[in-house]
């Protein structure tokens, strides 16, 4: 595999859906969790969403229990919980494991495809993914959604 559109990955209901059919689209990959210093981080990937999704951005947000077992829930769970706190409408898919012997196809691949390489190291990690599948850039979980190198980079890539 040599882009993040050879993956195919499973949606919170199920449904295997390849991230080929984004292809066009710039991503944001998101390891989320439900009781995290940085859950509400939800309320900010949602507005980006809101603000460039018509540009072609989508947010995508891969629920994970790696860290602190900060997402135990169920995936119905999880859907409730980011629809009734954060009016959440971008994808989520079901959980991953984003690092160790279990991680997931699309996590090892985010994880050697940029700089700096190496695993996850918390909830809301976010990786940006150009229009054709490549990872370009990778930011910490500090880094929050709002913040101008996030979408300083989002709008870049929207524009080419």
């Amino acid at each position: 595999m040599s882009s993040v559109s050879d993956i195919t990955v499973k949606t919170i209901d199920g449904t295997d859906k390849k991230l080929a059919d984004y292809a066009g689209n710039v991503l944001l990959i998101v390891n989320v969790a439900s009781y995290c210093g940085y859950t509400s981080q939800y309320k900010g990937l949602e507005k980006l969403n809101q603000t460039y999704k018509d540009q072609g951005l989508r947010v995508l947000g891969f629920p994970c229990n790696d860290f602190g077992a900060q997402e135990p829930g169920t995936n119905e769970e999880i859907v409730q919980f980011c629809d009734r706190n954060y009016g959440v409408t971008f994808q989520l898919f079901d959980k991953v494991h984003a690092k160790g012997s279990a991680q997931h196809p699309l996590y090892k691949m985010l994880t050697s495809g940029v700089t700096p390489p190496g695993e996850v190291n918390w909830n809301f990690e976010k990786f940006l993914i150009s229009k054709t599948g490549d990872v370009i850039a990778r930011y910490g979980s500090g880094v929050t959604p709002d913040a101008s190198e996030l979408t300083g980079a989002i709008e870049r890539e929207l524009a080419r």
